[in-house]
């Protein structure tokens, strides 16, 4: 079986549940259609071919819109990429998922103004400006695409990948080295916690941040600003529990593996800080919760249950090894 990157790019686009790719053929890209001839569904994609690369990407745009999954269009380099960018701003303004993929001329001849060559970063910079990326060798070849495809779906926007034609038809390697100076990635994506609704929010999976990497100020924070509960995910240190005892705060230790029940339990969501700032699962969020499944693991007396289970564990411990 060939392993050039056409074909690692492929079965790469597959392992991320690409049913189909909508494109023209042209020579920037004759590695990656070599690809295509080499194999069939479900090894690879579905291989749509349409009447001019304009459609390819209005299709992968309106494949976002209907399935739910990211649309992956491809084309040649110079004006096949060109004709790309008009259905690349349909899905850039309609907030939908999709992939380019254009070919780019031979590595040796860039920067030569050989024929059809184009600056194609500068060009999809605007369109495609969360993610656009040239891979000049193929240990880039796994990240570029897991990255492509991760921040298409969680931006709900449009990402680029650029491949000189003369790379598509290196020998693939599907796992770089674990040198300095390499990405190593992998398939897989989870949704988001909280998804925007009528305007506001809908919190999908609920769970605290707050652990012990909080140690070093969370005695000031709870002094400071009087803080009376703490919902933590964790044990914390002597300083959060003396200052629990002088401040008369408790913190309470969530469920864990319940975050989607936590969820539920959310009455709404009043406010949200510093989203942009540090995204969804590190922002502020000011919520009204009831019935939220907690317990006590420090109590305004300094009792401190994460002390008592490591002290017991430890006790059970040197008894079952008989150590005195």
């Amino acid at each position: 079986m060939s392993n050039q990157v056409g074909d690692f790019l492929l079965r790469r686009l597959r392992e991320w549940g690409v049913s189909r790719i909508y494109g023209y053929p042209g020579d920037g890209i004759n590695g990656i259609m070599g690809a295509v001839g080499r194999s069939k569904p479900p090894q690879r994609p579905e291989f749509v071919q349409v009447r001019h690369e304009e459609m390819a990407a209005f299709m992968a745009c309106a494949h976002a819109k209907f399935t739910g999954e990211v649309g992956v269009c491809l084309a040649t380099s110079g004006p096949g990429a060109f004709h790309l960018l008009n259905g690349l701003y349909d899905a850039l303004l309609d907030h939908q998922p999709v992939v380019a993929i254009v070919g780019q001329q031979s590595r040796a001849a860039l920067g030569g103004s050989y024929q059809q060559e184009v600056d194609l970063v500068s060009l999809f910079k605007d369109v495609a400006h969360e993610y656009v990326q040239m891979v000049v060798v193929p240990g880039q070849v796994r990240h570029c695409i897991d990255r492509a495809i991760r921040i298409a779906r969680t931006s709900r926007s449009v990402t680029c990948l650029i491949l000189p034609n003369d790379l598509q038809m290196q020998q693939a390697v599907e796992v770089p080295p674990r040198t300095h100076g390499t990405v190593h990635s992998g398939v897989g994506y989870l949704e988001p916690v909280v998804v925007p609704q009528d305007g506001g929010w809908r919190v999908v999976a609920a769970g605290p941040t707050t652990s012990v990497r909080e140690e070093p100020y969370m005695a000031t924070i709870i002094e400071r600003f009087g803080v009376r509960l703490i919902i933590g995910k964790g044990g914390m240190g002597e300083a959060t529990q003396a200052a629990c005892v002088r401040a008369g705060c408790v913190y309470l230790q969530a469920v864990g593996g319940a975050a989607a029940l936590l969820a539920q339990r959310i009455r709404r969501v009043d406010g949200v800080y510093f989203l942009d700032a540090f995204g969804a699962t590190e922002a502020m969020w000011q919520l009204e919760v009831e019935a939220f499944e907690t317990v006590v693991g420090i109590d305004t007396h300094g009792r401190d249950l994460f002390n008592e289970v490591r002290e017991s564990s430890a006790r059970v411990l040197k008894d079952r090894l008989g150590i005195g």
